[in-house]
């Protein structure tokens, strides 16, 4: 692992309740730890990877600006962290995320749409992720996660248990859910 710089703690007020956050630049990427005062020994976490056009645009193509609303709910209820993960489009970018919009557009799946641009059906790591639990000294974690991938891919982490989002699909984003289920093995 690289250089890890790492801001100091401020406060986050958000219409869910006031957090603390904190940067952790890794080379050009700089990812978050957004967490609540009552961290426990065995806490919530939401490992959220950046989704610009769901998060910050509101797109109804896929659902995770529904579920970085629902982890920032329940984890200001009952303490823990999200990891906001700057790793865009499954790790394609903006470039290649808009791109593979437009293959989807003309009726390409999400896996398929990546793969014709060249990229894996998910391009994502997560070192940085146990990077960062580690440097909160949190050895067990609650994983609020559908993916089982994340499970797979925090090895220095003891996972007590998997909470699942539930988000309703709509009429854009239905097809992207059945291949995350069907295809990527989603637990949904």
């Amino acid at each position: 692992m690289r250089q890890i710089d790492i801001s100091q703690v401020a406060k986050l007020p958000t219409i869910y309740g006031t957090f603390n956050i904190q940067a952790f630049k890794e080379g050009h990427r700089e990812h978050l730890a957004i967490y609540t005062d009552n961290l426990s020994d065995n806490p919530i976490v939401r490992v959220h990877s950046e989704c610009l056009t769901g998060d910050a645009l509101a797109s109804k193509k896929c659902d995770c600006g529904e579920q970085l609303a629902f982890s920032q709910e329940l984890i200001a209820l009952q303490g823990g962290m999200i990891i906001y993960h700057r790793q865009e489009g499954r790790n394609i970018g903006l470039l290649g995320k808009v791109n593979a919009y437009a293959l989807q557009d003309k009726g390409l799946d999400t896996v398929e749409a990546n793969h014709q641009l060249g990229f894996k059906a998910d391009e994502r790591t997560y070192e940085i992720v146990e990077y960062i639990l580690d440097y909160f000294g949190i050895k067990k974690i609650q994983l609020l996660t559908n993916n089982p991938t994340k499970i797979e891919s925090l090895k220095n982490v003891e996972i007590t248990q998997r909470i699942p989002i539930k988000i309703e699909p709509n009429s854009y984003n239905r097809d992207y859910l059945r291949v995350k289920k069907e295809q990527m093995g989603h637990i949904l």
